[in-house]
């Protein structure tokens, strides 16, 4: 760091160099922006232009924070996934009840799904494809961490007898329909994250709804 003295009399800029500070902060507003764009507009879609421009940077200094394209899509997915991770760990360290613990995973997911500012995991759900095989390995073991706590809780349920049809393609199937809530749900459409939670949870359970008090 410099002192006060020298900063008095700023020098000339170098060019390139990143205008919105060191380290993380810009990396991180480089993430989310290209994480925005990517999710609109398609990674293929997307330039390195129109990455600098969203995050209000000059083009060359892109290349301080990501060497290529692809780098900052497996940074988003990577991301994504760790934030995921840490947030389903700690429901799976809790003493719940199977049922409840399937109701606490799939609030937390349709959360990190449809958050307005969470656009980490849709692009990781439709580019997956996109991404380069050394990267997809690396991003395979966060990914199996995150099915195997969704596995384990599955399991319980069905040593419970909370879950009175299981198959063998529960999570698969859950996945699949949690998913594609990101195709459909509009906030303020009739019912809020945890209330479509709820209603996941009876559909996966195949249980009534419950009865209200007259």
């Amino acid at each position: 760091m410099h002192d006060a003295a020298v900063q008095a009399v700023p020098g000339p800029k170098k060019r390139g160099r990143p205008q919105k500070g060191e380290g993380g902060g810009l990396r991180a507003e480089l993430i989310e922006k290209s994480a925005l764009l990517f999710r609109t507009k398609g990674y293929d879609n997307t330039t390195v232009r129109d990455i600098a421009a969203a995050a209000g940077i000059q083009a060359g200094s892109w290349f301080y924070h990501f060497k290529t394209k692809q780098d900052i899509l497996a940074a988003i997915m990577e991301q994504g996934l760790q934030r995921s991770l840490a947030e389903i760990e700690v429901i799976a360290a809790q003493p719940l009840a199977p049922s409840v613990m399937l109701q606490r995973l799939v609030e937390a997911h349709l959360h990190t799904l449809l958050a307005p500012d969470h656009h980490f995991i849709a692009v990781l759900l439709y580019e997956w494809r996109s991404l380069d095989e050394v990267s997809r390995d690396r991003l395979v073991a966060l990914k199996d961490r995150y099915e195997e706590i969704w596995d384990r809780a599955i399991a319980a349920l069905h040593h419970s007898g909370d879950w009175i049809m299981p198959s063998q393609f529960d999570r698969l199937l859950i996945f699949g329909a949690l998913n594609w809530t990101v195709q459909w749900y509009k906030p303020g459409s009739g019912a809020d994250v945890q209330e479509l939670a709820q209603q996941a949870v009876r559909f996966i359970l195949r249980t009534p709804a419950p009865v209200e008090a007259q």
